[in-house]
């Protein structure tokens, strides 16, 4: 059996549509599928900018599918995966005994593409001598492998991707002018999500279905009307991809389909527990001591004289504050500090809500 050459690293081949996100209603997002479309047909190179988490791969896939390539390979090659002294072979292939470890011939990412589309994301990281052979074979449809002299002429669609300024780096020298030149026959901005916020919802809802269909669930999530306010306000750096994370963990960590912006949590990496004080001193503040805290009364003192109902209904609304004020108002965190699951820290909540100010 003729022995299989793994996937180089950052890299993919796909004969098939792979069926992925690409949701939306917003006008923003309604216009770039349409120039993504009139621009699919056209067999030219494109450039797509875009931020972190805006989907530019999947828009690569998009215009590869809605060409007229459609049925021929959709190569993916992430140039900023490979270290800047690989990508070369792993573009053009290499020749056994071109560099050590170089124990046979191999074809590059341009011959796995013939016929179709390569994407190759993260463009702005190519080294300028890589460029120079992309150029050539942007203008002529030849190439040389790595350690070998004999040309190979190859028929490829290339589509680039950066959120990189391709025009600053061109004036850095870091870019072949005459490269961005021929790759820029149509530049493709994705919308970042804060610019559709329209589609906010549309994708949260998505997302988690999706989730709870993952984890067993039986009902669809619904988002209460305070989830909603704050998913819809944040800005969303990570853009769509975040936005995916924010709302599957907002899922996985409910007790029922309910999903309150208690379950939001945006930054997963904040430390839920307080650094102790000395640590967050200078040192030349903890050499002086700091007078004791006044102390509270006590709690019975300050139940003294009322009737049992009110006694329990002042220690309940006592407790809740205390713990919502250490837990900086996450009210899952402050169940748990008091000991409760979160629905019956929420059905407590609910009976005092209005002497909490809620």
């Amino acid at each position: 059996m003729a022995s299989q050459t793994p996937e180089p690293a950052g890299s993919q081949t796909r004969n098939e549509p792979v069926v992925q996100e690409a949701l939306g209603h917003s006008e923003a997002f309604l216009t770039f599928q349409e120039r993504l479309s009139r621009v699919a047909k056209v067999d030219r190179p494109v450039l797509l900018i875009g931020e972190r988490g805006t989907g530019k791969e999947l828009a690569a896939a998009r215009l590869h599918y809605l060409s007229g390539r459609w049925k021929e390979p959709f190569v993916a090659l992430n140039c900023a995966a490979l270290a800047r002294s690989l990508i070369e072979a792993e573009l053009f292939g290499h020749e056994e005994g071109a560099f050590t470890g170089a124990t046979r011939r191999r074809s590059g990412r341009f011959e796995a593409a013939t016929e179709g589309t390569l994407f190759l994301d993260e463009i702005g990281n190519i080294p300028v001598e890589t460029q120079e052979k992309i150029l050539r074979v942007v203008e002529y449809g030849s190439f040389e492998r790595v350690g070998s002299s004999r040309p190979i002429q190859v028929d490829a669609r290339i589509i680039g991707a950066t959120n990189r300024n391709l025009a600053d780096l061109a004036e850095q020298g870091l870019f072949m002018r005459d490269l961005l030149d021929r790759l820029s026959f149509e530049v493709l901005f994705l919308p970042p999500l804060r610019a559709r916020r329209d589609d906010i919802m549309l994708l949260a809802n998505h997302f988690g279905s999706r989730m709870a269909f993952d984890i067993g669930w039986r009902e669809i999530p619904v988002f209460t009307p305070e989830a909603v306010q704050i998913l819809e306000a944040y800005d969303w750096p990570g853009n769509v991809r975040e936005l995916k994370n924010v709302v599957e963990r907002a899922v996985y960590r409910s007790d029922d389909n309910i999903i309150t912006d208690a379950e939001i949590v945006f930054d997963p990496f904040q430390m839920p527990f307080e650094c102790p004080a000395s640590s967050r001193q200078p040192v030349q503040e903890r050499e002086t001591p700091t007078p004791p805290a006044p102390t509270k009364p006590p709690l019975a003192a300050l139940l003294e004289g009322m009737t049992y109902d009110d006694a329990i209904r002042n220690v309940e609304v006592h407790l809740l504050k205390d713990a919502l004020e250490k837990a900086k108002f996450n009210q899952r965190k402050a169940a748990g500090l008091l000991g409760l699951t979160y629905h019956q820290f929420r059905g407590v909540y609910r009976k005092h809500q209005e002497a909490l100010g809620g």
